[in-house]
């Protein structure tokens, strides 16, 4: 059937994901939201959406490009078939920001803290 995909959301209620996807224009979110529905349904998703990030603790991508700029959403894998999506920021330069993937990181604790490991 595909995976799951999930918006982590903070304890108060907060969605990071939700609040990224607010953000964007309207033809831009429709754009992350197909990219997000390829990632839910393909097995193996294209390395162009999806890729594990090197040098982390398990901290995966979601990418989607749209007019020059290329919107990332973090995330990672609770269970084989769950994907827990942090949080998104536009993407401008080649390398991830480090302080983007501590906050997934921190964000991954947190969920695993409180629903546990799969």
């Amino acid at each position: 059937m595909g995976r799951s995909i999930v918006f982590y959301r903070t304890e108060k209620g907060r969605c990071p994901v939700d609040e990224f996807l607010d953000s964007l224009p309207a033809k831009v979110a429709q754009k992350v939201a197909w990219a997000l529905k390829l990632v839910q349904e393909l097995d193996p998703v294209p390395a162009q959406y999806m890729k594990k990030l090197t040098a982390t603790d398990e901290i995966w991508e979601c990418r989607t490009s749209f007019g020059g700029n290329t919107f990332r959403i973090l995330g990672f894998f609770h269970g084989r078939d769950r994907l827990v999506l942090t949080h998104g920021f536009v993407k401008k330069t080649q390398k991830t920001p480090p302080q983007e993937i501590a906050e997934a990181q921190r964000l991954k604790a947190d969920h695993i803290r409180r629903y546990g490991d799969a």
